[in-house]
């Protein structure tokens, strides 16, 4: 189980590079639900490993929420930050 967790925060690690210096918004955007995923995948990781469901809860949670952030931004860069 560790290296899943070490190979998926590597994967981390390389997204937040990506996000940090996407050449544009919509680069900065996929990499953050990449990196929003992978979190995901590391609680589910650590909730068969630690034998804790709650950590399977606040993975669904996290997942929820990043998906709501996602929509969000995306419709906001559609509209090129402007108001309708």
């Amino acid at each position: 189980m560790a290296i899943a967790e070490a190979g998926l925060s590597l994967a981390i690690l390389l997204l937040l590079f990506r996000l940090w210096r996407g050449p544009t918004a919509w680069d900065r955007l996929l990499a953050y639900n990449s990196a929003s995923n992978r979190a995901v995948l590391i609680l589910a990781v650590v909730s068969v490993a630690s034998g804790e469901p709650v950590f399977l809860d606040v993975a669904i949670t996290y997942a929820a929420l990043s998906f709501l952030g996602v929509v969000i931004l995306s419709r906001f860069l559609e509209r090129e930050g402007g108001f309708r």
